[in-house]
């Protein structure tokens, strides 16, 4: 028999409670989203508001299994703190979370609405 906990939950490296609380996770509401016309791989515009310190941030994301009037309104938890990435024509400033499935992403959100700018620890 074969003991689980001793199998590698992934071939990832660990990280240390350090790393981890250098990567800034907060939550956002989606207050735009527009069809990335642009993009090579077809992905949405977003614009997210994150609260009074962080303001209005941009993402683009690979999220076309959703429509563009579900997205508005909807509170989604991003990386604010990855450096910014040129797509395109469009600056990307967070990173959005989700689980990449077969045919189709899932957006990582919190279960309650929590204040925007609030950081997942």
């Amino acid at each position: 028999m074969t003991n689980l906990v001793d199998k590698p939950v992934s071939n990832m490296a660990n990280i240390s409670w350090n790393d981890f609380k250098k990567v800034e996770l907060r939550a956002g509401t989606i207050t735009k989203a527009e069809f990335f016309e642009e993009a090579k791989i077809p992905a949405f515009k977003l614009w997210i508001d994150f609260g009074p310190e962080l303001g209005e941030k941009k993402s683009s994301a690979q999220i076309t299994n959703y429509t563009l009037e579900n997205l508005v309104g909807k509170q989604v938890i991003a990386v604010t703190n990855f450096e910014p990435k040129q797509v395109a024509n469009f600056m990307s400033e967070v990173l959005v979370t989700g689980f990449v499935l077969a045919d189709k992403t899932i957006l990582g959100v919190s279960d309650e609405g929590v204040p925007n700018g609030s950081r997942l620890l």
